[in-house]
């Protein structure tokens, strides 16, 4: 199980095949490590679920 929220939702999202969505969070989780609102583990997070969650579809 996810630790983040965002994680999870964009887990759910790339199993539905919602590239959008994906797309979209990832978006925020970069804004936040970007402005220094979230730490290195939740991006870090949702990129080990990018390289084991396939896309559906794909």
């Amino acid at each position: 199980m996810a630790k983040h929220q965002s994680v999870t939702d964009y887990i759910a999202a790339r199993q539905a095949g919602d590239a959008e969505r994906c797309h979209q969070i990832v978006a925020e989780v970069r804004e936040r490590f970007a402005t220094r609102t979230t730490d290195g583990t939740e991006i870090a997070e949702l990129y080990a679920a990018n390289q084991t969650v396939p896309l559906a579809g794909s």
